[in-house]
């Protein structure tokens, strides 16, 4: 416990050194941190955040049980309420899916050994950051990023599959729990929803602050894959257009950053995140394997 301490505390030494030494550069970066999120991350998430919310209380998993076991339970071994979270996540963007696997779990409407393997792979890149930013400002064309989005789906799909076919001793996948009992009122669902989305984009807009800054601080001398190790929008930025940019835009996206990883902690309360992130590894290989594959065909 001792020495992990003392690990986490050297980087936090170094943060903290550069915040002194390089103080308007960390100003800068935490006011454009603050313009992303008031940009980018609160418009994309928090209406996203009260429609699955909504959703979530008044029901929605109920229906899905039935409509989409049928190719669920033979995919991933999961039930049809499952298909929630992988929706959201794969349309949503980070952390969407991660905080809608656990507000099932939160209802009681899923086990914590399904909510924990959802997190694996229904955690995901939207389309919207794909496709506009990635493929249209950073690759030069929006098809590109297009493509990125068919990889991403695909390997995070994949992943799924393995994950879910993990032999797991103390916790096995529970397949025929029952669903709760009826959904809260309407108002009440609503008022719920819109206060907890609140609260959650405080916390994911915090975290792009710190990761944006420190990115900003160690920049640049560090090349683009470990920056994206990092923070993933100031991994983005520094690619360049070809096919070396293509495949490591579906790798980092695909890992998300250590930005992402806390996001998701910040809305998975006591959940592991055990298979989240051997979910990611195996997110960011595949995605790396299937850019690689499709590189060939689109630069050549």
């Amino acid at each position: 416990m001792l020495m992990k301490r003392i690990f986490l505390m050297v980087p936090a030494l170094v943060f903290a050194a550069l915040l002194i030494v390089r103080p308007q550069e960390a100003s800068d970066a935490v006011r454009g941190g603050l313009s992303l999120c008031a940009r980018t991350v609160i418009p994309a998430l928090f209406p996203f955040f009260v429609v699955s919310g909504l959703l979530l209380r008044l029901g929605m998993g109920g229906m899905l049980q039935s409509l989409c076991s049928p190719f669920m339970m033979p995919l991933f071994r999961l039930r049809g309420v499952c298909a929630l979270p992988l929706a959201a996540g794969l349309l949503g963007g980070y952390p969407t899916g991660a905080k809608t696997a656990a507000e099932l779990y939160g209802q009681g409407t899923i086990t914590k050994g399904e909510a924990e393997r959802l997190l694996g792979f229904c955690n995901n890149c939207g389309p919207g950051f794909l496709v506009g930013y990635v493929g249209q400002e950073i690759l030069g064309d929006s098809r590109y990023g297009a493509y990125l989005f068919l990889i991403h789906t695909a390997a995070a799909l994949l992943t799924g599959m393995l994950l879910c076919r993990l032999p797991h001793k103390t916790e096995p996948l529970c397949l025929s729990c029952p669903l709760p009992a009826q959904p809260i009122a309407v108002s009440a669902a609503f008022v719920s929803a819109v206060s907890s989305a609140l609260t959650s984009v405080l916390h994911i807009s915090a975290y792009v602050v710190l990761f944006r800054t420190a990115a900003v601080l160690i920049g640049g001398s560090i090349p683009a894959e470990a920056l994206g190790v990092l923070e993933m929008v100031s991994g983005m930025a520094v690619l360049s257009p070809g096919m070396a940019g293509f495949v490591t835009a579906a790798a980092v996206t695909a890992w998300g950053g250590l930005s992402v990883h806390c996001q998701t902690m910040s809305v998975t309360g006591k959940l592991s995140l055990r298979y989240h992130t051997t979910g990611k590894v195996i997110h960011t290989v595949l995605s790396a394997l299937l850019a690689a594959i499709t590189a060939n065909w689109l630069y050549r």
